[in-house]
């Protein structure tokens, strides 16, 4: 028997092994290299708002920040989370125990379920996810359990099934991991369906971890319906926040955990060993956009939403079918309709083809050959751009 070296080993965990380079990278760099518009990665093209960008320049100058924030967050912005989420959603929390500020909401991700879950733990996420979400639940040790969101055509819209969520929960399962409003559908869960969730997880003593980053970009006649304000539910749900969706300053990475005060001294107990403290100047700036009136937060909306029926009209002359989002800042389409069932290939010859760069949805799913004739585009890009992409998108259906 011959015994495998130390460097003959793949370097790369089992655990991670799946991961490798994410379809991020790959596409950002295909964008690069044929000067394609780049509508695959959910960023922003121009800043947030000039006083909250002037507020973390006098953060800087003021020394506030400069060293170590303080573990929870520095206590102006729990103060101002705490705030928030009373004035828009009745929510009572106690800056000092129940809020935990986290380098972006993909580190409240992490440290959430790296607290929370033991090997062997599942998990039940909704399909599609965010891919961060299937890796961190890996380095947990835990198993992911995807409930897949059908498509709806009649509708133009993905569904859950909420018989299926149910028919998958087992005696192993320690945590439902709902994302609403959803990424990368754009499906915003109905208070119905949220209520139904809700009695679920009451029902066989299940936590909850809810990321709601665009909390404010939702449309139409959609509501956004934070888990937490429904009954039984404030004890035994970890809420997701972000500022970089809603202030369109995502390289600042400010996110933040609200949650019963035992929850919260879990994913600290995790969060203090991933970057211990992160953002400090941002932190304070965004504690001043989140005291912003509703006139910003509506204003910020209509806009998206300006946005999503330009890129969508656009993507629908094309040939596309697609799914109008209730919320986020992403439209999935299928390409079935322009002959296509491949989104990988298609992706990946869309930038010559056309000069633009997507995403193929089938990343997201376990179940790849659900996500297979499924793309995703995002519209959070300055109307321009979006004009010039759709109108390259228009040689798809000549």
């Amino acid at each position: 028997m011959t015994l495998m070296t130390s460097t003959e080993r793949p370097f790369l965990n089992r655990r991670l092994a799946e991961f490798g380079t994410t379809i991020f990278a790959e596409m950002s760099a295909l964008a690069t290299a044929t000067g394609a518009i780049n509508l695959g990665q959910g960023f922003p093209d121009t800043d947030g708002p000039e006083e909250i960008r002037e507020a973390a320049v006098r953060a800087l100058r003021d020394g506030r920040g400069n060293q170590y924030p303080p573990g929870p967050g520095v206590p102006e912005l729990r103060t101002a989370i705490v705030d928030h989420q009373r004035r828009r959603y009745g929510l009572a929390f106690d800056p000092d125990t129940e809020v935990l500020v986290t380098a972006g909401a993909t580190e409240a991700i992490a440290a959430t379920l790296l607290a929370l879950l033991e090997p062997g733990d599942e998990v039940i996420a909704l399909e599609p996810y965010y891919d961060s979400y299937a890796a961190c639940i890996a380095m947990s040790g835990a198993a992911r359990v995807p409930v897949t969101l059908r498509p709806d055509p009649e509708r133009a819209r993905f569904r859950l099934d909420l018989d299926e969520l149910r028919d998958a929960v087992t005696d192993r399962t320690r945590l439902l991991l709902i994302n609403t409003p959803h990424n990368p559908t754009g499906t915003v869960l109905t208070r119905e369906e949220l209520t139904a969730i809700a009695e679920l997880a009451v029902e066989r003593d299940l936590l909850v971890v809810t990321d709601e980053v665009y909390e404010h970009l939702v449309f139409d006649d959609a509501e956004h319906v934070p888990l937490a304000t429904l009954p039984g539910m404030r004890e035994r749900t970890v809420t997701i926040g972000s500022a970089g969706k809603t202030f369109s300053f995502t390289g600042w990475k400010v996110g933040w955990v609200t949650a019963a005060p035992a929850l919260v001294t879990a994913v600290r107990s995790a969060k203090q060993f991933l970057t211990y403290v992160a953002s400090g100047p941002f932190q304070y700036a965004v504690a001043e956009a989140l005291t912003l009136p509703d006139a910003y937060f509506d204003a910020f909306r209509e806009d998206m939403r300006t946005r999503r029926d330009l890129l969508a009209t656009g993507l629908t002359e094309a040939g596309f079918a697609v799914f109008r989002p209730a919320g986020t800042y992403f439209v999935t389409t299928d390409i079935r309709p322009l002959g296509e069932s491949d989104g990988f290939a298609f992706c990946r010859s869309l930038p010559e083809r056309a000069g633009v760069v997507a995403i193929p949805n089938a990343v997201f799913y376990d179940h790849r050959e659900q996500g297979a004739p499924f793309v995703r585009f995002a519209f959070c890009k300055r109307t321009s751009v979006l004009e010039e992409a759709a109108s390259r998108l228009k040689t798809l259906a000549a």
